[in-house]
């Protein structure tokens, strides 16, 4: 059965871009997660996934707000 997930993809982009924003998110009250499929791929001993296309997802009570914030600082 699928289940929603209670998060929202708010960017993606290379690692630097995202720590920037992960730290301005944090400077907010905003939790974040990441996702680099690259990477996964070659820990699982695969290669698969773009390099430099890290995704960034956020709650989505907070998608709004970070949105806003990701804008005005990129």
């Amino acid at each position: 059965m699928f289940t929603e997930s209670e998060y929202e993809r708010a960017y993606t982009g290379s690692m630097i871009n995202v720590q920037f924003i992960q730290t301005l998110l944090i400077d907010q009250g905003i939790t974040s997660i990441t996702r680099d499929d690259m990477k996964s791929g070659m820990m699982a001993g695969f290669g698969g996934g773009v390099p430099d296309h890290i995704q960034l997802f956020v709650k989505k009570e907070e998608y709004t707000k970070a949105l806003t914030l990701i804008e005005k600082n990129m």
